[in-house]
């Protein structure tokens, strides 16, 4: 028996001592991140931003591959099943970790806990209600007003079936009373082009995602999803405050994941690295250009953010009867 706990002390020693050194040597070759987005959208902007700032930390090339449609499933299938060494990874937001599974159940194409592990979190942000500057709904009260005027013919935008901007206006959908159709997008410029031409009534939408059409003052923002006003808009009221359903919150965060079984030392360097890219100057630039808010945390804490999400959302789906439809 002592000689077989020795023996044994000597393999978990060695693994030990390989996994060290495999982090130390790491990354000694290209890192690629896939991405569920257009190559112009604000996530995917940022997330080359930040693979800038791991290339220089590094020396070594980090690169984004974006991989937009079907509401991520085409990005995520890309990485799922790939070689857990650090040097495949995948962009991911609360949308494809927390939403669909409450979304698809059983027909979903993954398992977000059994094939990936929680690495980073890049960032955390808010929805806004965006309308047409020159349309008919100026105020949360008088969007309200014609969809209970006019059930089920007044629209509204999302970037892809479960997204946060779905789930956002299926809730505010249920807390209103009020029937609506729902008309998702691949790609989200098209739908701030249709919102400003009034061709679409509205939709929730990142302060990043939209600010291209509201600096050229065809949409504007009248209220937020969430419990406070958001430092990166703070003239714009919170829903509550603007009229429309108290306590409603429409956020959303993007992180980094990796296959599972990728190395626990691995997960740890890109974590540090990501935590570290945050904190740049050039990083923080754009986080304050897009509205975006930094979100450094451990990888065990962002994995309790995701069970909480997985939960929230759950319910969610449960009371507005959302669909993937």
């Amino acid at each position: 028996m002592k000689a077989l706990c020795h023996c044994v002390a000597i393999v978990l020693s060695c693994l030990a001592a390989g996994s060290a050194a495999q982090a130390q040597a790491f990354p000694t070759k290209v890192v690629k991140i896939t991405a569920p987005y257009s190559a112009g959208a604000a996530p995917a902007v940022f997330l080359h931003v930040v693979a800038d700032s791991l290339s220089r930390m590094w020396g070594q090339q980090v690169i984004v591959d974006s991989a937009p449609g079907a509401s991520g499933f085409i990005a995520i299938g890309e990485v799922k099943g790939a070689a857990p060494d650090g040097y495949s990874l995948l962009a991911m937001a609360n949308s494809h970790v927390a939403i669909n599974p409450a979304l698809y159940g059983a027909k979903l194409p993954y398992d977000p806990v059994k094939d990936f592990l929680p690495v980073a979190m890049f960032f955390y942000t808010h929805f806004f209600i965006t309308v047409s500057t020159s349309g008919p709904y100026q105020t949360v009260p008088a969007l309200i007003a014609a969809a209970k005027a006019n059930p089920g013919k007044l629209s509204f935008g999302s970037s892809y079936v479960g997204s946060p901007s779905h789930l956002g206006a299926a809730e505010f959908e249920h807390l209103t009373g009020t029937r609506m159709i729902h008309v998702p997008f691949k790609d989200q410029s098209q739908m701030y082009v249709q919102i400003a031409n009034g061709d679409l009534g509205w939709a929730f939408s990142t302060l990043g995602s939209a600010l291209p059409l509201i600096r050229a003052g065809r949409i504007k923002l009248i209220a937020v999803g969430a419990a406070e006003r958001d430092k990166a808009a703070p003239d714009v009221p919170t829903i509550g405050e603007a009229g429309g359903p108290q306590g409603l919150v429409v956020d959303s965060w993007i992180g980094l994941f990796a296959p599972r079984g990728t190395p626990p030392a691995i997960v740890q360097t890109l974590n540090a690295g990501v935590n570290q890219a945050l904190g740049t100057q050039q990083v923080l630039d754009r986080l304050k250009t897009f509205g975006f808010q930094g979100a450094p945390v451990t990888p065990g804490h962002f994995a309790e953010v995701i069970r909480a999400d997985q939960k929230r959302y759950a319910e969610i789906v449960r009371r507005t009867g959302a669909t993937a439809n």
